[in-house]
Order: C-alpha cells, then sequence, then structure tokens
C-alpha cells in the first residue's frame, strides 16, 4: 500500500468472508499483538500476497508499522536496489560491480514502476543530508 493509500484510503464493497478456525485465531492474535483490527489485518496481509504474486521474487519484512519490499536472495530492500541503478547509473555497471543478477534488479525497477511514489520515499528519506540526521539523531555519532 502507498504512502498516498493509507492517507486516503478509498474503500470497496463490504463482503462478507468467513475464515477456519484457525486462520481465524491467528488472524485474532495477530490483531491483538498489533493493537489493529482483524479487518486492517486482512487487509494488509491480502495486499502483500497480491503483490508478492505479481511480482514472483519480492517478500516484505519489517515490523508491522513499516513493512517493505524485498528481493528474495539479494538481502536487499527493493529501495536499496533502485538507488544503486541510480547511482551506478545504468544496470549493466550495477550488474558487473555487485553480486546482483540483471533479473534482480529488473525485479526491483519493475516494482518501482509500480509502486513509484512509495520507493521514491523511501530513497529520500536515505538520501537526507547528515545535518538533518545529526538534528533528528543527535546522540548518533556520524562519520569517524
Amino acid at each position: 500500500m502507498t504512502s498516498s493509500d493509507r492517507r486516503n484510503p478509498q474503500k470497496g464493497d463490504p463482503f462478507s468472508v468467513r475464515f477456519t478456525l484457525a486462520t481465524d485465531r491467528t488472524i485474532e492474535a495477530e490483531a491483538r499483538r498489533t493493537r489493529r483490527s482483524k479487518s486492517a489485518i486482512v487487509e494488509a496481509l491480502a495486499e502483500e500476497a497480491t503483490r508478492a504474486r505479481r511480482f514472483a521474487g519480492i517478500g516484505f519484512r519489517g515490523d508491522d508499522a513499516s513493512r517493505r519490499p524485498w528481493v528474495i536472495g539479494s538481502g536487499l530492500d527493493v529501495w536499496e536496489i533502485v538507488q544503486m541503478v541510480e547511482d551506478f547509473g545504468s544496470i549493466d555497471e550495477l550488474v558487473a560491480e555487485t553480486q546482483l543478477t540483471e533479473r534482480q534488479v529488473a525485479l526491483a525497477l519493475a516494482y518501482r514502476d509500480s509502486y513509484g511514489e512509495e520507493i521514491a520515499e523511501q530513497v529520500a528519506e536515505n538520501r537526507r543530508p547528515v545535518e538533518e540526521w545529526q538534528e533528528l539523531y543527535p546522540f548518533v555519532r556520524f562519520g569517524s
């Protein structure tokens, strides 16, 4: 789900769904653990599952509030690979200089093409100037 979707969620028509007792208990436990509604849990799981099916090789990780897509087998989040493509200037150069495969890079870029705002926000967050990070986290030492 992109940040604009989170800010302006458009809801579809309601429908009823009945889970097995075991699945319902799992969703109920997750709702309690995360202090979210069962509907919110099911919606988030469905969104991740849909994206993972559309982009075979993409998984999701992170805590509930900041789940993010990563390219399975690379150890890198999608935004990290996208930023690396920008920094290297070309896919060929990135593949030649790293252990990433052309398929992994293409997958990250395809995901970015569908969820551009989400990925751009993550890249921009990482590209904050050091001064901004120091203001946010004055107790962290930057550099040597």
